[in-house]
């Protein structure tokens, strides 16, 4: 038996120590870089997960990844929809610093042949990768955007923005897409446009039948300016809206469109084998792959193998099938060998959608949901950082902290130089998730419905506190709701919501169900808080530039030059080969 002196052991302790401190600080070594797999769910809501709480939906592998990673507790979308928040998880900026915020009813981008989207001045994560050597890939959703001035231009496409590879769908999944379920899109434009195109055509027909029996002495060209009225009220409506699946609904290699309209039965068999194929083609790195989920945006559609699976019904299927997808792709990274080498991200865009209550989501103890402007059900999604031999595996992170932190968190970490002339709303997470500091960078959150600032967050440098000051709400409807039931979605203008003189104080901590406003009479602080959160935001206001508002109607509506298509113009129509795939 070898024996070791006290001396020996001090000297082969510290070695060892040493030797554990380089493996887990790898990625400061300017010559390592991670790989990173990006994951984002579409509208789930934080309450839908076991590691956050469910106990009727199974998401072992979710929460596998939870146990075995770094747990964020206090995750913040930067917007409670779809184009803003991917906007600004993209970007690591507010969306409204590029235009991407609605001062009206359009609040998303509504049409794939609109010309407004993600500007291509704007700088992604994937464009600072890309010059770090990197190979980017989004597999997926994208719905920032894809033509300006002509069809082929792709200006707001991912591949003018840093992405090397896209698969997916440059839209979204939305009702439309699925024969039966109804529409979404301006379903009260649509349904004036159809009653003038009927009430045109009636008289048309009246003058018509008049002038046939000569009942009235009828001009010719009054008629065939009727007629040609009638024909153009009737493609105003047809073409655009009823025509809707063939030109939103749409699947895309790079910049070729690939199935028109697409078919949901195959659709989450196509993305989970290209996003395995970008991983084992660029195995030997480094790569990011951003896996941007069409799961669980309505209307729901699942694989016949998890249909019925759930005791949450059509969408517990539907989360329970992103959980297997999510574990697909972990394995996928372990049988490579990459696990030690790749950083692995799972998210939610915003909150879920809770005036469906039986396809949409939970945010369990959190008011409100998608679309609420600042209310938290909205904006506070799931957070899972994990990276084996790297981030302590069963951290849990309590400070606030954002989508828009992981643009500066990835590029530090593969080396790149964060933009100079550009301000920045995220912060590196780093040594929050290593646990070298236990203090978020995040004293203020800015909180918007569109381009309306709808609240603030301040978390005190010299308190645990959080607090949220809410200027205006939305009008939830019918009365006595929690949630804008007669509309859909809530809006943030107008009518729709209304403002607080003085505004709503709530304590995070000790209310996060925002259920209890603060007064002078319960919380002595609260003028205080008024006083620095108002400071906060003219401060904020005054790092903003003027930006085209890329949610216009005249960005938004429908532009057959700009629309995207497989074959010749308006006949657009194919298919893709994809019989050999199963989940």
């Amino acid at each position: 038996m070898l024996l070791m002196d006290n001396t020996s052991l001090r000297v082969f302790a510290g070695l060892l120590v040493l030797f554990q401190s380089s493996l887990c600080d790898t990625h400061s070594d300017p010559d390592f870089r991670p790989n990173f797999v990006l994951m984002m769910v579409d509208d789930l809501g934080i309450g839908d997960l076991g590691c956050y709480g469910n106990d009727t939906i199974r998401t072992p592998n979710i929460d596998r990844l939870a146990a075995s990673g770094v747990k964020l507790t206090h995750h913040i979308s930067a917007a409670p929809l779809c184009t803003p928040s991917r906007t600004a998880f993209m970007t690591g900026r507010y969306a409204l610093r590029a235009g991407l915020g609605s001062t009206g009813r359009v609040q998303v981008i509504l049409f794939l042949a609109g010309s407004g989207g993600l500007p291509p001045n704007e700088t992604t994560f994937a464009k600072l990768l890309q010059k770090q050597g990197y190979t980017t890939g989004i597999v997926g959703k994208w719905h920032l955007g894809v033509n300006c001035e002509r069809r082929n231009d792709h200006c707001h496409h991912p591949n003018n923005h840093g992405f090397d590879f896209f698969y997916g769908l440059p839209f979204t999944f939305f009702n439309d897409c699925q024969p039966g379920e109804g529409k979404d899109v301006l379903v009260d434009l649509q349904e004036m446009l159809w009653k003038i195109s009927v009430l045109v055509a009636l008289a048309f027909l009246t003058l018509l039948l008049v002038r046939a029996v000569g009942l009235m002495q009828i001009r010719l060209t009054l008629v065939v300016f009727l007629a040609a009225l009638s024909l153009l009220s009737f493609s105003l409506w047809f073409v655009p809206f009823e025509l809707l699946r063939t030109w939103n609904c749409i699947i895309m290699r790079n910049g070729e469109v690939v199935e028109q309209p697409l078919n949901p039965e195959t659709l989450n068999a196509r993305l989970m084998s290209e996003a395995e194929q970008f991983v084992e083609r660029h195995r030997d790195g480094p790569f990011l792959l951003f896996l941007s989920f069409a799961h669980v945006h309505t209307p729901l559609f699942v694989s016949e193998r998890f249909a019925g699976k759930s005791k949450h019904g059509l969408y517990g299927d539907n989360v329970e099938e992103v959980d297997w997808m999510v574990g697909r792709m972990m394995e996928t990274i372990e049988r490579l060998g990459l696990s030690e080498k790749t950083l692995t991200y799972f998210t939610s865009d915003h909150g879920g959608h809770i005036e469906d209550p039986q396809r949409g989501g939970w945010n369990g103890i959190y008011r409100g949901g998608k679309a609420m402007g600042g209310w938290e059900g909205g904006i506070r999604v799931p957070g899972i950082f994990h990276w084996p031999g790297h981030l302590t595996a069963g951290r849990q992170v309590n400070e606030p902290t954002s989508l828009m932190d992981v643009f500066p968190t990835v590029v530090k970490l593969a080396g790149g130089a964060l933009p100079e002339k550009r301000i920045l709303d995220g912060h590196d997470l780093m040594p929050l998730l290593e646990g070298k500091t236990s203090r978020s960078q995040h004293e203020f959150m800015f909180h918007y419905c569109g381009m309306y600032l709808n609240a603030v967050r301040w978390h005190p440098q010299d308190s645990d506190s959080i607090f949220k000051v809410h200027f205006f709400t939305p009008n939830f409807s019918p009365a006595g709701a929690v949630g804008c039931y007669d509309t859909g979605v809530c809006v943030c203008h107008g009518e729709f919501v209304t403002y607080h003189d003085p505004p709503l104080v709530f304590e995070l901590l000790r209310d996060p169900s925002e259920s209890l406003p603060l007064t002078p009479e319960t919380e002595p602080r609260v003028t205080e808080v008024l006083k620095c959160v108002r400071r906060a935001v003219e401060d904020h206001r005054r790092t903003h530039t003027p930006m085209e508002n890329q949610l216009t109607w005249k960005h938004t509506l429908w532009k057959p030059w700009l629309q995207p298509c497989c074959g010749t113009f308006p006949f657009c129509s194919c298919s893709e080969n994809s019989t050999h795939l199963s989940l």
